[in-house]
């Protein structure tokens, strides 16, 4: 047990900016890093919910209400996820040969593709968080990231990674597909729970993550964080681009 609290505050520190109260590292709890994933992903979905109801309650505009659910994915995980998807839409535009789309993915400097790639996604993020805002069922919020990050701790745990990546000495356990097949089923069950077009919004996300997923996975020969984080946030966009629409 010491060692899975363990493992949730190194799971806290590396993928959330959320204050985390016990900064740790256990070598020894690094086999249940990802099993934490989700619990994180929950944390985020709550102050995610939150948000949006404090705003709806205090009566802001509406301008303000999709700004607020717009940014807060973002800043709760401190833009990490973000550079992800920057890092990888430059290597997989830059439409070059494997050997140099890896090496445009581990550059630090950002080019034009994450750039563009960049602009058009917060838009997105931003017409779909005010269009939700004015009539969907905010509760889905709470579990909008724990699917997303379930579907990335699966991908991580079991496809092929890339050698530079943290996750390269990992191997696959029984484990690291029933846990976060766990919260994935009760984040289904929740989404029926609050309406029948709960589970649409779910399955809008699985499929956005598994599209970006393959986009990237495919085009870079290997998984790795940075692919997760793209996949990641394309399939809360898709999610929530389901919210305002369903």
């Amino acid at each position: 047990m010491k060692r899975l609290l363990h493992a949730f505050w190194m799971c806290q520190s590396m993928f959330c900016a959320i204050p985390c109260p016990c900064k740790t590292w256990d070598e020894d709890a690094r086999y249940a890093l990802l099993w934490c994933l989700p619990l994180v992903g929950l944390e985020i979905g709550f102050i995610w919910w939150i948000s949006g109801l404090l705003c709806l309650f205090f009566g802001l505009h509406q301008l303000i209400v999709g700004l607020v659910l717009c940014a807060v994915p973002y800043f709760a995980t401190g833009f990490l996820h973000l550079d992800g998807f920057m890092d990888v839409t430059d290597a997989v535009g830059s439409c070059r040969d494997l050997a140099r789309r890896r090496e445009i993915l581990k550059d630090s400097h950002v080019g034009s593709f994450a750039v563009i790639g960049c602009v058009l996604l917060i838009l997105c993020q931003f017409v779909f968080a005010f269009a939700a805002a004015d009539s969907a069922d905010l509760r889905l919020l709470i579990v909008i990231p724990v699917v997303s990050r379930c579907c990335s701790s699966v991908a991580v745990a079991v496809l092929p990674k890339m050698a530079t990546s943290q996750y390269a000495r990992k191997k696959a356990g029984l484990a690291d597909i029933l846990i976060p097949g766990a919260f994935l089923v009760a984040s289904f069950a929740f989404s029926l729970w609050v309406g029948p077009r709960g589970a649409l919004v779910l399955i809008a996300e699985l499929a956005g993550y598994g599209l970006a997923l393959r986009k990237g996975y495919v085009s870079l020969e290997g998984m790795n964080g940075d692919i997760s984080g793209y996949a990641l946030t394309l399939g809360e966009l898709t999610a929530l681009g389901a919210l305002a629409v369903l």
